[in-house]
């Protein structure tokens, strides 16, 4: 992690918390609605749609991954992450993917 930390490091000063610059940002459908939001209520847009990659990997079943039912919130997030990614431009590997999240990392062309 320390080797991950240095590489990406911007700033740090003594007693304030470190800046540091991600060149990769992977969105999954169970948190990013939270960061759509922020986005939205601070009139801000991604800032590198290019360098980020979404996918539904979290409530995507592995047999059946159109019947989404169970826990019902699953197909909302499912359904938000789909309208977060066209309006802010961002990549989405979607049902019809067999992308994930790991994938992404080991995929050297996205890096």
């Amino acid at each position: 992690m320390k080797k991950i930390w240095d590489k990406h490091l911007v700033d740090q000063e003594v007693g304030k918390p470190g800046i540091i610059y991600i060149d990769l940002h992977l969105l999954h459908e169970v948190t990013s609605p939270q960061a759509f939001e922020g986005l939205r209520l601070s009139n801000r847009s991604v800032r590198r749609p290019n360098l980020s990659f979404a996918t539904m990997d979290h409530n995507v079943p592995t047999k059946d991954r159109y019947n989404i039912k169970d826990p019902p919130i699953s197909k909302k997030q499912i359904e938000t992450l789909e309208k977060n990614c066209e309006e802010f431009g961002v990549t989405l590997y979607g049902l019809d993917s067999l992308i994930k999240v790991s994938s992404i990392l080991l995929d050297q062309s996205l890096a």
